[in-house]
């Protein structure tokens, strides 16, 4: 499998829009963790980053989804498809992305 077909089959196991949003608000914890280490330069704010970053999207895969999170097999593409479908939501170009993973019948 090669990114542009992990990312098809990435979108579809994250149909469910609160996990998505779980996702969301998860990559902009993680990635404020990041800054805040970076800002007052304390290293356990790195530590922090992934938990934040993790714990609420995979509880999304668990409560909503009903499936396993992307990043157990694939955890690079997962990681970047993340920062994706963030950037397309915030862009307001997901719901096409969505639409073309999961043509209708």
């Amino acid at each position: 499998m090669n990114y542009a077909d992990f990312w098809p089959t990435y979108l579809a196991a994250h149909a469910d829009r609160r996990n998505r949003a779980l996702h969301y608000m998860a990559t902009l914890g993680a990635l404020a963790a990041a800054a805040v280490a970076a800002a007052i330069g304390d290293w356990r704010w790195l530590i922090a980053a992934p938990v934040v970053g993790y714990a609420p999207a995979w509880l999304g895969h668990m409560v909503f989804e009903h499936n396993r999170p992307a990043t157990f097999a694939h955890p690079v593409w997962s990681l970047a498809s993340d920062f994706r479908m963030l950037a397309l939501f915030l862009a307001g170009r997901l719901g096409g992305e969505l639409r073309r993973a999961s043509p209708r019948k």
